[in-house]
């Protein structure tokens, strides 16, 4: 299969911030692809005469996970409302302008990136609460967690147990699963290994391999599950060289093949940061920052030998790292320096002839398999902290990702960080050990706008027209190279300029999801068995299946026969459960995780279809259960129907002299109901 194009739609080139300022003699950036769907504004009557839709009902979330719904506020800013509601149909009506609702944004947990969110929202003319509020708010701005604050309502730009997913070992464990099914399509991610449990399986396959190609000399990287900012990683030329007498056990790493011919500039290695918003889970969505960082190393590449193995500056691209080293240089140029815009770096590479296009498709299609081998998790963990029921916000998230390129302009995928910096300032110092932060331009032009325009898309009180927007996507689609043709931006400006948003620039946010999503879907088998999983968790809130839950989805599926006995499900469930749990995984409750459900789905489905590929074999099992489920949920459904027209009769058909009030059908009732929101509930897991 191939894993490297995009072929339907090719990919402009991604284009800097409109602020950016390109210093004389530089190269003529590539032209920016218009975003009609996204980045136009409703006009003005659509977007502010119309009042913001009704809140959800108190207890009632959103219909799924992440989704774009409107938010419940729960009762936030009802005082005062039905006025300003009022003074915008009255304005309509006299021919004056509407004025819009403030949005409001809860700071308090920002963090380090409190001060691109003020610029942000200086720019936007939202409403922060630097301090909190009292009463809810639209969106909630947290700096680490999900958890960092209890919020029951509105928006909230984290994802609960996303910090969980992109650690080192999760990440390896949730691409494996994938290069497992589809090995093609997930070769940007360097050979792994977990340690340490893994460290003799490391060792052998090391041994292996260099026995059957002796000119091989590999350099390995080991990175520790928990570390950030470069701190504990450490280079090796043979697994001998581990440090397995430190904190190995209480402290677990991944170790990777080390990329040695990475592409250079000005002799340099450096390492591609883009920030990529998730912005729904369920359906899901994904943008693209057109525009991201360039962090460079201090030192000339040499490729690792045992006498430069421990040169940092030579080898790991980290900022935290390199900030430190004499050779660092700040620059106010984005051209320049040690941290540079990526765009820059794409106007050098189109300056030698390379297909940007094609090296924008790659890094696209990269970003967009990494983000489907990490949401069926993050379904588990949004269902536990937001069960079916409960009060909930929806959730958005800006990740970093770190993407190196290779000699031959493969991008490879280095790591995905849930808290990407998103710092304006650096530190510079001013005498040995002695630091000031100073202004970056370069991180404010590229942060500054990828919060701005996160915000904007997800603004709740903007009234999108979702026909015109996939209408306007369309006919952008359909325009040679995905760009509108010089004289189609007239009617575009002009609908612009009636919405105050005109004074900002074109959104620097690109979809990729679902736009691509043909492309892609067939990937997504991990997602369908997560909805397996969740659908037969039964306690609200659990993220592991019990022996029972695992039971009854053999038996609902019609998974067991002569052959595959109950008794025998039970022998699988003890011992893939038994091995994970052994693993040192979260242990706050009993029970088969999704990854060890997952491996147990395998072993089903390569017993059930030996003569096929795995990946056809998992397939294959998927729509053997869905379609059994489908069969008893119509039976339900059913039954249900049955319960309500033999209810129907008996009313109509009463004797003479027999009185039935409503309190003798309470129980039917009741038990009606409760079977029409199973069967609802079921459809929606399914």
């Amino acid at each position: 299969m191939e894993s490297a194009g995009i072929e339907p739609e090719p990919e402009p080139e991604p284009e800097r911030c409109p602020s950016a300022q390109e210093p004389p003699g530089s190269p003529a950036p590539p032209a920016e692809e218009p975003e009609p769907s996204e980045a136009a504004p409703q006009p003005q009557q659509e977007a502010e005469g119309v009042p913001p839709p009704a809140p959800l009902a108190q207890g009632r979330r959103p219909s799924g996970p992440g989704s774009k719904g409107q938010a419940k506020r729960g009762g936030a800013g009802k005082g005062g409302r039905g006025k300003r509601g009022s003074t915008r149909r009255a304005g309509e009506e006299g021919g004056r302008p509407a004025r819009r609702a403030h949005v409001t944004v809860d700071s308090s947990k920002a963090k380090t990136s409190l001060e691109a969110l003020k610029i942000s929202l200086r720019q936007l003319r939202w409403k922060e609460f630097p301090f909190g509020r009292r009463l809810p708010c639209d969106i909630y701005w947290h700096g680490v967690s999900f958890h960092d604050n209890d919020i029951f309502s509105g928006q909230v730009n984290k994802f609960p147990g996303m910090t969980e997913m992109v650690r080192k070992i999760t990440l390896s464990r949730a691409v494996r699963t994938m290069q497992d099914l589809f090995p093609e399509e997930y070769n940007f991610y360097p050979h792994s290994w977990i340690l340490p449990e893994e460290f003799p399986l490391f060792v052998a396959e090391v041994r292996m391999m260099k026995e059957s190609n002796p000119p091989w000399k590999p350099t390995f990287i080991v990175k520790p599950d928990g570390g950030c900012q470069g701190d504990g990683i450490y280079l090796i030329k043979d697994p001998s060289d581990i440090r397995l007498a430190g904190n190995l056990q209480s402290r677990p790493a991944v170790v990777q093949e080390y990329i040695s011919k990475p592409l250079l500039i000005d002799k340099l290695k450096f390492d591609i940061r883009l920030y990529v918003l998730l912005k729904s889970l369920e359906p899901l969505e994904i943008y693209i920052a057109k525009d991201g960082l360039s962090r460079f190393c201090t030192e000339p590449y040499q490729e690792p030998t045992l006498k430069n193995l421990h040169q940092v500056f030579m080898h790991l691209t980290n900022y935290s790292l390199n900030i430190h080293s004499g050779n660092f240089i700040h620059s106010d140029s984005v051209n320049t320096g040690s941290k540079r815009t990526f765009s820059s770096v794409l106007h050098r590479l189109s300056s030698k002839g390379v297909d940007i296009k094609k090296l924008w498709s790659d890094i696209i299609s990269l970003v967009i398999k990494t983000v489907i081998a990490l949401t069926p998790e993050l379904k588990v963990y949004y269902q536990s902290d937001i069960p079916a029921g409960k009060p909930g916000p929806t959730c958005f998230q800006i990740l970093g990702f770190d993407i190196l390129l290779m000699k031959n302009l493969k991008p490879v995928l280095l790591e995905v960080n849930a808290n990407p910096s998103m710092r304006i300032e650096h530190e510079q110092e001013l005498s040995p050990g002695v630091f000031e932060n100073v202004p970056s331009p370069v991180d404010e032009e590229i942060k500054v706008a990828v919060i701005r325009d996160t915000l904007r898309l997800m603004e709740p009180h903007k009234k999108k027209k979702k026909d015109n927007q996939y209408q306007l996507s369309e006919n952008a689609s359909d325009t040679k190279d995905d760009l509108l043709e010089p004289g189609s931006t007239d009617q575009l400006e002009h609908d612009i300029s009636k919405n105050p948003e005109a004074s900002l620039p074109s959104l620097c946010l690109k979809q990729v999801f679902p736009k691509y999503a043909k492309q892609f879907n067939y990937l997504r088998l991990v997602d369908r068995m997560a909805a397996l999983f969740i659908r037969f968790l039964g306690v609200k809130g659990t993220m592991k299946l019990g022996p029972t839950g695992f039971r009854t989805f053999i038996r609902n599926c019609r998974l067991s026969n002569s052959n595959f006995s109950m008794a025998s499900v039970d022998i699988l469930y003890i011992d893939i459960t038994r091995r994970w749990n052994s693993m040192g995984l979260d242990q706050r409750e009993s029970g088969m995780c999704l990854q060890a459900f997952v491996e147990a789905f395998f072993c089903l489905a390569q017993r059930r279809y030996k003569s096929f590929p795995l990946h056809e074999q998992v397939a294959s099992l998927i729509d053997f259960c869905e379609y059994h489920l489908a069969i008893l949920d119509e039976k339900r459904l059913v039954c249900s129907r049955g319960i309500t027209e033999r209810r129907a009769t008996l009313v109509t058909c009463q004797p003479d002299g027999l009185h039935l009030t409503p309190a003798t059908h309470a129980p039917l009732l009741n038990r009606m109901t409760a079977a029409n929101k199973f069967t609802d509930y079921r459809n929606h897991r399914s």
